[in-house]
This record gives structure tokens, sequence and C-alpha cells, in this order.
């Protein structure tokens, strides 16, 4: 049976990955069409937007995911 301060490591191991997965870089994430309109219209403002909204949204199965793996890894070790 893995101690308190076994377990206490294991969290904060997974604490300190999920909050490395959840911060972001600033990246350019477009698709060509989509860079192609926002070049021509000149409009940084819109262009900053559709990039926010790309990794946003790349950012939801990743929080899915840790959602399912940790609701595993509770009832694995509810079972121990």
């Amino acid at each position: 049976m893995p101690t308190k301060s076994t377990i206490s490591i294991k969290f904060s191991k997974l604490f300190l990955g999920i909050c490395m997965l959840l911060l972001s870089v600033p990246a350019n994430a477009q698709c060509a069409m989509c860079r192609a309109a926002l070049e021509s219209s000149g409009n940084a403002v819109k262009a900053e937007a559709v990039n926010d909204g790309i990794v946003f949204l790349m950012a939801i199965p990743y929080i899915i995911v840790a959602g399912i793996g940790f609701v595993v890894y509770k009832m694995y070790y509810k079972k121990k």
C-alpha cells in the first residue's frame, strides 16, 4: 500500500503536468484559408482573436482526456 508521502508526490507531479499543459505559448495556428482572409483585411485585432479561438478549441480535447485520465486514476486507487 502506498504511503501518504508517495501519493502526495504523485499528485504534485500530476498537478505540475496539468499546469504545464494548460500554459499556452503564443502560436500562429491558422489554416491556409483563414490566414489568407486575415492577411488581406489587415486587421491585427481580428487575426489575434482568430488565433486565440484556435488555441481555445485545441485545449478542449486535452482537458477532456485529462479528466478521463483522472477518473480512471481515482477508480484504480479506490480499489486498493
